[in-house]
């Protein structure tokens, strides 16, 4: 935030002084949009009620929808990124820095010379065959380079600590429900809940399980159990297990059945699930049996 900002009540904002400085001429070639000395056309929206104005280096948090001239939206989403110095030529960059936190206008590019650095590479591919084309940006947040390398200092540190404080939390809960587990270094645990006498997993077996996956207050996310389905796979195949499952069902052997408690290091992380269902840095509990260990070429 501007610690000027009580200076400047009553005055223009300062997108409205580029407005007035830069030489903007309204052009009929697009009706309602004025026309910048490089060739991009500009219609302002709303103003910010702040006065913290993009320059090269910040990170923004931006609405980006992207659209033909018939506006046919071809992207439309939430992106945070930094802004850079606009190369020669027509260049997004430039579109960037005419706002400030809080604004949102449409601009129209002509993208046969176009230079787009800043924005995302997934954008990049799809503007490159629309010519031209309109792009609004409605701006949530402006930082600049000091203070997101701090915020994310402060971020990396969190989570530094939060290993730690989830460490205590499974240690709490394990003595809380008095469950005789053996703490893996990985980090999960391991309960035996009953023993089987059939083949151990091995790397290559396709393996049939019957699982339960609960959160810590005991609401059940995923159950092959109660959808009377099992799950069958092949055991050391990539992105079938989460890790801390994939060590936990290669302790095992047919008939067994075992429970593991497992750290968000091990389940899904900092990002959750792709569905949505497990939020990140959550700590997971999996029931397990082993109904099925069959060695490849024996099934």
């Amino acid at each position: 935030m501007n610690p000027n900002k009580d200076l400047v009540k009553g005055m223009l904002f300062p997108s409205a002084v580029l407005l007035m400085l830069t030489g903007f001429s309204f052009c009929s070639r697009h009706p309602g949009y004025k026309q910048t000395k490089s060739g991009i056309y500009y219609q302002l929206h709303r103003f910010g009620e702040d006065t913290v104005k993009i320059v090269p280096g910040d990170y923004v948090v931006v609405d980006l929808t992207c659209m033909t001239m018939d506006d046919s939206v071809f992207f439309e989403g939430t992106r945070q990124f930094q802004v850079k110095e606009p190369e020669s030529g027509v260049s997004v960059d430039e579109c960037f820095l005419m706002l400030s936190e809080g604004d949102c206008a449409t601009f129209i590019i002509n993208t046969d010379n176009f230079s787009g650095q800043t924005l995302p590479g997934d954008i990049q591919v799809v503007w490159s065959d629309i010519d031209p084309a309109k792009i609004m940006i409605d701006v949530i947040e402006v930082q600049t380079e000091h203070e997101f390398r701090k915020e994310q200092e402060a971020f990396l540190n969190w989570i530094e600590d939060f290993g730690d404080y989830e460490k205590v939390v499974l240690k709490q809960y394990i003595a809380a429900e008095e469950i005789d587990a053996e703490l893996l270094s990985s980090g999960i645990y391991y309960c035996l809940i009953r023993e089987g006498n059939g083949k151990m997993v091995e790397a290559g077996d396709v393996v049939e399980v019957h699982y339960e996956g609960r959160f810590l207050n005991g609401k059940v996310f995923d159950s092959t159990v109660k959808r009377n389905e099992s799950f069958q796979f092949v055991y050391g195949t990539d992105y079938q297990l989460i890790k801390g499952l994939e060590e936990g069902i290669g302790m095992m052997r047919e008939g067994e059945k075992s429970l593991f408690l497992v750290p968000s290091e091990m389940a899904f992380g900092a990002t959750g699930s792709a569905t949505g269902i497990i939020p990140p840095y959550t700590s997971l509990i999996f029931e397990v049996e082993i109904l099925k260990v069959s060695s490849a070429g024996k099934i």
